[in-house]
């Protein structure tokens, strides 16, 4: 089958004239978060958007109603519909046979080996009056045609409370008491109506059905009885004997006839050791469909970007923001992009932003552009076990670092006193109240420490915590040289692009004591970036040209490799003695 090129192709939107679709190699994919691309004469294995034919029942599929903010592209055109074999089987024996064929089965992702049709269960009742259901089917049919009342009619509710309470001590096991009146009224929730007004139970979730359909084509039998007068219109007795299922065979097997079928498949069909009410389980043709959304969002994404073009799949979640950093080649498709990262992330994703320009301000903020969905940027964080209120448009946030904050946060013992340089909106500083005898956190952004004093409160945590508003040198100096009831033993500088330069500040913060005093020397924990072939190496270096000391004893972490070449590190130390009790100190 050739394989089909997709209609966004030709989309104004995409132009034609980029060059082919390249290669890419394993190093450089694991740096830029990719995709890998399957070109279009691989030969595929399971569904693919490369595979199947568009349905011509389904043309209308996917055109989004709820969505008046997407016209970018058509999602009926990823409808696929692809032709498979299945057996027919009772449903009390499919389970049975299932394990039977498990090397047999389609084995899809997300596509159930199971498939039920609309209309082919048949209620218990029915199905105990059907010829070959108990042996006495029929006569039990023949009975209840010709006598207008018949001991089905009596229900529970009929009996008086006499009769009822002798039914129910004959129905008495170790379970209680069978069939209780009023035991569904009481444990069924209510029903809860939606904006149309019908009643619904729990909330409207996904069906299967909006992503896979599963039709039986020339499923056609000869009626033995017509029983369509006292059953319904819908009824064939020659092709429901009671409630069956669809087991979906290997698509090896979709055009082979019965003598090409696998031994265990012919064993299945010709009754072989299966008790089956039915005579012989039946081999039909299928017509599997799949719609957008069960592509996942790659697949979809090398189908809506030009030959050439490397497909984005990461992006950092910050509540329910997505947070995208495109390169210069994905910009003209951002919309497109962005689009795609919505639909296949909802409902935990409302808001997709891109990064305009790195960060610059002192505020450490970023420029971001709203792309798809809700405008709002606003959102809350839960990081382990705590909530954050984040505003992405003023302050900074990095769901990337929860693993590193934990990992610092449980280095410190319950008598320390923390002292939090750049603690943005709380997520070191919270986190270390928690543990920790007292914190004391600052920040240079406004909104920052706005945004602080929520997650504080929100927390439950003001009263271990004291917040301040001011430059870290200035923050330093003031909070050592004062008589502070708690004494700090740690200080937490996380600020990786301009910390180091920070330390500085430190020198000569006891010069006013005595060393006699015994003051113990907090241990300072500052974040930094190096690009140097030994990044280690190269922080230590700054560390000391920043405090214009040697410190020999100073154990450097590698936190993230944050691009090609650029690693974030943190590196540990007591503060010397020498700095702290230095005379000389510069601003």
């Amino acid at each position: 089958m050739s394989s089909l090129a997709s209609p966004l192709r030709s989309h104004p939107l995409f132009p034609l004239s980029l060059s082919k679709r390249k290669p890419i190699s394993t190093s450089s994919a694991k740096y830029l978060n990719v995709a890998p691309m399957l070109t279009p004469d691989s030969d595929h294995y399971g569904p693919s958007l490369r595979r199947g034919q568009p349905p011509t029942p389904f043309g209308t599929y996917g055109d989004d109603s709820d969505s008046d903010h997407c016209s970018s592209f058509d999602r009926s055109s990823f409808s696929r519909t692809f032709s498979v074999a299945a057996l027919r089987v009772p449903v009390s024996d499919c389970s049975a046979i299932e394990d039977r064929l498990r090397g047999h089965l389609l084995n899809w992702p997300r596509v159930r080996n199971i498939a039920r049709i609309p209309g082919d269960d048949i209620e218990p009742d029915i199905r105990n009056l059907l010829p070959n259901a108990d042996g006495d089917g029929g006569q039990r049919l023949l009975s209840l045609a010709r006598c207008p009342v018949s001991e089905s009619d009596f229900q529970t509710e009929d009996l008086n409370p006499v009769l009822y309470r002798a039914k129910l001590a004959k129905e008495f096991n170790y379970r209680g008491f069978l069939k209780f009146r009023n035991l569904a009224r009481i444990s069924r929730p209510k029903k809860k109506k939606n904006a149309e007004g019908e009643g619904v139970r729990g909330n409207n979730r996904e069906r299967k059905s909006d992503y896979t359909v599963v039709e039986v084509l020339g499923d056609e039998e000869e009626e033995d009885d017509d029983m369509s007068g006292l059953l319904g219109a819908g009824f064939r007795a020659g092709r429901w004997r009671g409630s069956t299922r669809l087991l979906l065979l290997d698509e090896r097997h979709a055009d082979r006839g019965f003598d090409d079928l696998p031994m265990a498949v012919k064993a299945v069909l010709k009754g072989g050791e299966t008790p089956c009410k039915l005579p012989v389980p039946k081999l039909v043709r299928c017509q599997l469909t799949l719609f957008y959304n069960y592509w996942n969002m790659n697949e979809v994404l090398e189908t809506l970007l030009p030959e050439g073009i490397v497909v984005p799949t990461g992006f950092e979640t910050v509540g329910h923001i997505a947070h995208l950093n495109l390169s210069e080649e994905h910009l003209p498709y951002k919309n497109v992009i962005a689009q795609v990262v919505l639909d296949k992330n909802k409902p935990k994703i409302q808001t997709v932003v891109n990064k305009i320009d790195a960060i610059q301000t002192d505020y450490r903020t970023m420029e971001l552009e709203v792309l798809a969905g809700n405008h709002s940027l606003v959102t809350t964080v839960t990081e382990n076990g705590i909530k954050f209120q984040v505003d992405l448009d003023k302050v900074y946030w990095n769901s990337r670092l929860a693993s590193e904050r934990q990992r610092l946060v449980s280095c410190f013992a319950s008598s320390d006193v923390v002292c939090d340089v750049f603690s943005g909106v709380g997520p070191i500083t919270i986190s270390a109240a928690k543990k920790v005898k007292y914190v004391y956190a600052n920040d240079l952004n406004p909104s920052a420490v706005e945004y602080l004093v929520r997650n504080i409160v929100l927390n439950k945590m003001d009263r271990k915590i004291e917040v301040f508003n001011m430059d870290g040198r200035r923050f330093i100096k003031s909070l050592f040289s004062s008589q502070r009831s708690y004494p700090i033993t740690k200080v937490v500088m996380n600020l990786p692009n301009d910390a180091a330069e920070f330390l500085a500040a430190f020198r000569g913060i006891f010069r006013s004591r005595s060393r006699a005093d015994g003051c113990k020397l907090p241990q300072i924990n500052v974040y930094g970036f190096s690009k140097a072939v030994d990044p280690e190496f190269d922080f230590h270096e700054r560390i000391n040209m920043a405090l214009c000391e040697t410190v020999v004893d100073i154990k450097i972490f590698r936190v993230r490799l944050v691009a090609p070449g650029k690693w974030m590190l943190c590196g540990s130390f007591t503060l010397p003695k020498s700095v702290a009790f230095a005379q000389e100190s510069w601003e």
